[in-house]
């Protein structure tokens, strides 16, 4: 049975045929061959700078940190998993950088990635929409932002559900289930097996999915402080006040995994767990053991390198 470890809350990411785990010391993702069913590890040591990781403590900021710094520890496991993909698929070597971009950039709209790209398309597209077609039918502030992130959800909820249907996505969404899996058996103390992972749900209140819809609810309280004269103000507003409204989704995404367990209170994260129902799917067997294969590695590197201190 594994030795939940208090101090560090695991995450991970799906990646294309497999799983991504961040440790605290290392990042790990298993993906398995098309060819020969075989799992292949790609690890990568996990170390902050000291002033990032000072950063990292202060409320408010420590969410466009993160952000930032999973996406950039996150594309090496990308680009490994899109590799080893196209290589399975026989592609020319000429068009396996090009293809595992256009794979990258497929499935980043649900990972952390391309997340301040995503953002800002998902944030300024919906303000225009939105000030078009209402912004001369009445003047009431929070109505306006109402309607714009509303705009937000709808264009957001439609993107990832088509997408959905792609078997590409369908399959990175089995695994971003898997990988949720294994975090809540492992946090509920449980033997990772895959008897005992499957019983699990695929929704997690940690999940960057929830993170998306906090910024669009977060969004409408904080845009109605900011009054605006026209479109350009508007938009403008929405570009400076982005790591606000980050900022505070984060301490709202950590407030709502805190209080999980509380009964009422466990409803603030429903939300961000109803939108996981578009972003995650059930995996198979064969799946769960890529996820939990990646999951065990990542914590024997852990252990290793918690022994050489």
């Amino acid at each position: 049975m594994p030795q939940k470890n208090a101090n560090v809350a695991y995450g991970g990411q799906a990646v294309i045929e497999g799983v991504m785990f961040a440790g605290k010391t290392v990042n790990v993702t298993a993906v398995r061959r098309k060819s020969t069913q075989e799992i292949e590890f790609f690890d990568a040591p996990r170390s902050d700078k000291k002033w990032v990781a000072a950063l990292k403590k202060i409320p408010f900021i420590r969410g466009i940190v993160a952000i930032i710094d999973s996406s950039a520890k996150g594309a090496q496991h990308l680009n490994f998993s899109a590799e080893v993909f196209a290589e399975e698929e026989g592609e020319p070597a000429e068009k396996k950088s090009r293809n595992s971009l256009s794979m990258i950039l497929g499935v980043a709209v649900v990972g952390v990635l391309s997340f301040l790209f995503g953002k800002f398309v998902f944030t300024l597209v919906p303000t225009a929409l939105e000030q078009l077609i209402f912004g001369q039918m009445f003047d009431h502030l929070f109505l306006h932002n109402l309607l714009e992130g509303l705009i937000k959800l709808i264009l957001l909820l439609s993107y990832i559900y088509f997408i959905s249907l792609t078997p590409l996505i369908k399959r990175l969404f089995q695994y971003h289930g898997a990988e949720h899996k294994v975090i809540s058996c492992y946090e509920s103390g449980q033997e990772l097996t895959v008897e005992n992972v499957q019983k699990f749900n695929t929704l997690h209140y940690r999940c960057g999915s929830s993170f998306m819809v906090f910024t669009v609810i977060v969004g409408v309280l904080i845009y109605s402080f900011f009054e605006y004269d026209n479109i350009w103000d508007r938009m403008l507003d929405r570009i400076l006040l982005l790591p606000v409204v980050i900022g505070v989704s984060f301490e709202v995404l950590r407030l709502t995994n805190s209080l999980r367990d509380i009964p009422v209170l466990k409803y603030l994260g429903y939300p961000g767990l109803w939108l996981q129902k578009l972003t995650t799917k059930e995996p198979d067997d064969s799946q769960v053991e890529v996820s939990i294969a990646s999951f065990k590695h990542m914590l024997e590197l852990e252990q290793r390198n918690l022994n050489t201190k």
